[in-house]
């Protein structure tokens, strides 16, 4: 279930609550926030992975042998049974949100059903997203980006389509990010036909890629943050999004095989405030609002 990938979502729902300009801190908000990450992280970022694993065992034979399904240490029926508790928890739990929410649209509930859907046609054939490096990558950046930002959203305030459409712009930061997770299965990804950014540009042009992504649609952040008014979360955000950069070129370009996890160790903590920023600004912002 890969713990470490809960972390963009459980922050991603925070981005959410903030944005919707509606959160209080009172004990049911907090138990609310709780359980809305509970099922961002661990149930459907679980189910995600799980299910990823179940049908990457073939790659992971060749790239990672020592992962649970293809060293053995675990069944398929095992596997099988976990993908559908955690998928059905999930699900039960974004109900129960839209009950105390008082949902007359069960918006949280739709957008599980929606991720979870993403996340099945990501890996499973035939669709099996992952195959384009493009639009898997994107898949993958909006689930963690976008998804958990919009059950946030909409579970303490209203989620708008100028919201909507700025998150899933900011999702092709997720895109760069994505990319990288792909360097290490080069190999494995060649023999089998995916067609990712590494295996198609190679690793030198993929790392640039990357980079690319990341810094362009974040600095497209900073120019809507001037555009609605809010000047000092675009500052924050430049400042951010510096020693972000700095990392890059440390790590990420100059051999992305050997420190891609220094550079997400030291880079990603300021993407992830870089959120933060902006949702405040965003909840902050009467005419996002308005919008």
């Amino acid at each position: 279930m890969k713990p470490v990938t809960w972390i963009p979502l459980l922050w991603g729902v925070i981005c959410g609550a903030a944005a919707s300009g509606n959160y209080h801190w009172e004990i049911s908000n907090v138990i609310a926030s709780l359980a809305c990450m509970f099922m961002s992280g661990p149930l459907l970022a679980g189910y995600t992975q799980t299910i990823n694993d179940y049908y990457d065992r073939e790659i992971d034979a060749i790239n990672e042998p020592y992962r649970p399904i293809p060293s053995g240490a675990i069944s398929l029926i095992q596997v099988k049974i976990q993908i559908w508790v955690l998928l059905l928890a999930g699900l039960a739990v974004a109900y129960g949100l839209d009950m105390w929410a008082g949902h007359s649209t069960p918006s949280v509930l739709l957008l599980a059903l929606g991720g979870s859907l993403v996340s099945f046609i990501y890996s499973a054939p035939p669709l099996k997203l992952k195959q384009n490096g493009w639009v898997g990558n994107y898949a993958l950046g909006a689930s963690y980006i976008a998804l958990p930002w919009w059950a946030g959203q909409a579970l303490f305030g209203q989620l708008t389509w100028t919201t909507a459409l700025l998150t899933l712009a900011y999702s092709l930061a997720g895109l760069g990010i994505a990319v990288i997770n792909d360097f290490k299965s080069v190999e494995g990804d060649k023999e089998l036909g995916l067609q990712s950014l590494p295996v198609v540009f190679g690793i030198k042009k993929a790392s640039w890629i990357s980079a690319g992504m990341i810094d362009i649609f974040q600095l497209a952040m900073v120019v809507v943050l001037i555009s609605i008014g809010q000047h000092l979360a675009s500052v924050l955000l430049i400042l951010l999004i510096i020693p972000q950069m700095t990392f890059q070129d440390i790590w990420l370009l100059r051999d992305p095989l050997k420190f891609d996890v220094k550079y997400q160790a030291s880079a990603q903590p300021f993407l992830i405030l870089g959120m933060l920023v902006t949702a405040i600004a965003i909840g902050h912002s009467s005419l996002i609002k308005v919008l």
